[in-house]
């Protein structure tokens, strides 16, 4: 089904944002039904992480930047305590905000939708200094791993994933996967779109904090599902895995062997009862890959670069700034005091700091998908030194003019009407033109447009308040923010939507 390409463009459509769907949704928020925001093993005796975490003093910027870390003949094997520190500043408990007489509110590493966090982390590894080989359930709960299965099954993930090359080399591989109620109760079908926005996010900080820690990573979007879900004990009617991640590096190869038990293991249910959203499970079904052949046909249509729009307007060479004048506070410490704005100052920022955000969130990713031609469209409102205006972000670090103005009520309209888009810098809008997507790389080609723009977005999240501003991801009216970024943006369709300013708390 993967090749049916009308069933993606049939869910994204069905899934826009308009005035008219908003206004006859007559969808409400079940609070006495609303799901647990942890999964929780009840018969699984929980392996306690260490919490005291060898800290990193990388800058931010610097490990945000960075794409690939350097592979020769030496290994780069984690520790339980480099493990604990990638899982916790990529989905663990930051902050914990207290409600008398109501549940208290976790809050993560990373942002999520609604903060709703339907996106676990699950460890499949060898045997790690400090840890055996197993299969592991990541808690941030109780900040423990709750191991699924004993023993080595990284060559399970070798043949689902047709023995890609970094996977095969990996001492640990780190999966992601949603159980779709947790964020269905609140936005239903488009809950969908949101398994990957979240996914995109977490990465983002698991690549840097990653790069920052010396380990090799690799995001894997192609595998057998089946395989995955079945390794993990997923439910394919709730749950269903999103994408890989390789972790580290040892010079052996892992054999392939596809050799998976059943496993049943009991986790506490999540609300009283749940409701099934058939868009979900449907869209997920269209973009399955089968099998190893599959998957090594699927990544063959990987692209290493892509041709760039040339400018046909005025354009303005992005400012970033110099080393000396970034700021060198570590990966760590951005993370935990990064949340997300809820209120923008009304005070500009410097084009210094947007060309900053740009340039380092935008080099290129490590993955087995290759480039994608996600789009940046931007409206400026605030930003000294550079004229308010709509631009394109050119790969070679250029922003060309569209339509110069303020467009401070436009951006607020396309925003569902929230004062954040209005009052913030800039908008930037990812947008996807995802014919050629799909026809690259079938429907799975909708996965990635997602995730790749999610883990982009999450890394200017980081930036932004790397350099002391603020950031917060917003919906948007699909088809009007095409229209208002028409003609340049004629046929694409928004991925994601990140709002940057000056927080007025920051």
């Amino acid at each position: 089904m993967n090749r049916d390409t009308a069933a993606a463009l049939a869910y994204h459509d069905a899934t826009k944002h308009s005035l008219l769907r908003l206004r006859t949704n007559r969808h409400t928020l079940d609070w006495e039904n609303k799901p647990h925001p942890f999964k929780v093993y009840p018969t699984i005796e929980p392996l306690p992480l260490p919490r005291e975490l060898p800290p990193s003093r990388v800058p931010a910027l610097a490990a945000i930047a960075q794409s690939e870390v350097p592979v020769g003949d030496q290994p780069h094997v984690p520790d339980l305590a480099a493990l604990a520190r990638v899982l916790h500043f990529s989905s663990g408990i930051t902050r914990k905000k207290v409600y008398p007489g109501a549940q208290d509110q976790y809050f993560r590493a990373a942002a999520c939708t609604g903060a709703l966090y339907h996106v676990d982390l699950y460890v499949v590894c060898g045997e790690l200094p400090g840890l055996a080989a197993g299969v592991y359930h990541f808690g941030p709960h109780n900040f423990a791993l709750h191991e699924l299965r004993a023993g080595d099954y990284r060559g399970v993930l070798v043949e689902a994933t047709s023995a890609e090359a970094s996977v095969a080399h990996a001492p640990v591989i780190i999966a992601c996967a949603s159980t779709y109620w947790r964020n269905s109760w609140k936005y239903q079908s488009r809950a969908y779109r949101h398994c990957f926005w979240d996914a995109g996010t977490i990465l983002a900080n698991l690549l840097a904090v990653a790069a920052a820690g010396d380990l090799p990573t690799r995001v894997v979007c192609g595998f057998v599902d089946d395989t995955v879900s079945r390794l993990l004990g997923l439910d394919p009617a709730r749950e269903g895995p999103l994408a890989l991640v390789s972790l580290g590096y040892e010079p052996r190869t892992i054999a392939a062997h596809a050799e998976v038990p059943p496993l049943s293991v009991e986790t506490l249910p999540l609300s009283a009862h749940e409701v099934d959203y058939p868009l979900i499970r449907d869209m997920q079904a269209a973009s399955l890959l089968p099998s190893p052949e599959d998957v090594r046909a699927w990544r063959g249509n990987a692209v290493s670069t892509i041709a760039d729009r040339p400018p046909s307007g005025q354009t303005f060479a992005l400012r970033p700034l110099g080393e000396r004048a970034q700021p060198t506070e570590s990966i760590d410490a951005v993370i935990l005091r990064r949340g997300s704005t809820r209120e923008f100052a009304p005070v500009p920022i410097s084009f210094e700091q947007l060309s900053t955000i740009l340039d380092c969130a935008t080099q290129e990713m490590v993955t087995d998908y290759g480039v994608l031609p996600t789009d940046l469209y931007l409206i400026v409102n605030a930003v000294a030194g550079l004229p308010p205006c709509t631009y394109v972000y050119h790969r070679g670090g250029a922003l060309e003019a569209l339509r110069a103005g303020t467009f401070r009520s436009e951006a607020g309209f396309l925003g569902l009407g929230q004062e954040l888009a209005a009052d913030a810098s800039a908008n930037i809008y990812f947008l996807s033109n995802l014919e050629p997507i799909l026809a690259r790389f079938g429907n799975r080609g909708y996965r990635i447009a997602q995730l790749d723009a999610a883990i982009t977005a999450g890394k200017m999240y980081l930036a932004a308040y790397a350099l002391r501003l603020g950031a917060t991801g917003l919906t948007f009216l699909d088809d009007d923010v095409t229209d208002f970024f028409a003609p340049h943006a004629a046929g694409k369709s928004v991925m994601f939507l990140l709002a940057v300013g000056r927080g007025k708390k920051a």
